[in-house]
């Protein structure tokens, strides 16, 4: 079976500057839907069944502390579908994933990447170029943003580790390839990997200058983390 061109959508919450990544395999229309937000379900679930898609797993990057995952609600309404987070993340899935491992839905693949250091669960997911003329893609949750990267200072984060796992894990990628992150805050949607080796203000420096920044950052606590941390280590089901 020859492999199939891909199917994707990124989608957006505006209260949590969440992306939500659909992808599916053409040729089986077997799909995988990437960070899902509780609010946003029924959004998601339009998209795939307007394009006649077959959702089989909600991948999360890691326990987010920003949004519920939708991951819980999804298996709900839509029995079949599995969950699946880092097996170092402490949270509830139906699959607890490795380094190592592949996401499959159809004839495609995610290789999974361990990149701890915003969390201690942090996982990326490469898609390697799909055909001839193609780029490969890479979900890098919060260990890689546009021009950023996550903080470090709660969940069990280290500043020195992230720093290893990008450029140990991600700018080891081939440069082309995309970089897809768990959030945006200023509009921007898609970067690079040769983009962020040379313009990233943080991850650009030496692993001391990044230390210290991170160190220093002064962030305040975040919003949303009392709520959606229990909720999100129970696969978003009691929320």
């Amino acid at each position: 079976m020859g492999v199939s061109a891909l199917i994707f959508r990124q989608l957006f919450d505006a209260a949590s500057s969440t992306y939500t990544y659909l992808l599916a395999c053409s040729e089986t229309k077997e799909a995988i839907l990437i960070d899902p937000v509780l609010e946003q379900v029924e959004r998601d679930l339009q998209i795939i069944d307007e394009l006649g898609l077959n959702l089989v797993q909600t991948p999360n990057t890691h326990c987010h502390a920003d949004h519920i995952t939708g991951s819980g609600k999804l298996k709900s309404l839509r029995p079949g579908v599995k969950s699946s987070i880092s097996a170092n993340s402490g949270a509830a899935a139906d699959i607890q994933l490795q380094h190592g491992d592949a996401i499959k839905f159809g004839t495609l693949e995610l290789r999974v990447l361990a990149t701890p250091g915003h969390t201690s669960g942090c996982k990326s997911f490469y898609l390697p170029p799909v055909g001839a003329n193609s780029t490969g893609l890479v979900f890098t949750g919060d260990a890689l943003l546009i021009r950023g990267c996550g903080r470090t200072d709660f969940q069990e984060g280290d500043a020195g580790l992230l720093y290893d796992s990008v450029h140990s894990k991600l700018f080891t990628l081939p440069d082309d390839t995309l970089v897809y992150p768990a959030h945006d805050y200023k509009g921007r949607t898609c970067s690079s990997i040769a983009e962020e080796k040379a313009h990233n203000p943080r991850l650009s420096k030496s692993k001391e200058e990044f230390v210290e920044i991170m160190n220093n950052l002064g962030l305040p606590y975040p919003k949303q983390i009392d709520r959606a941390l229990p909720a999100n280590l129970k696969c978003g089901i009691d929320f």
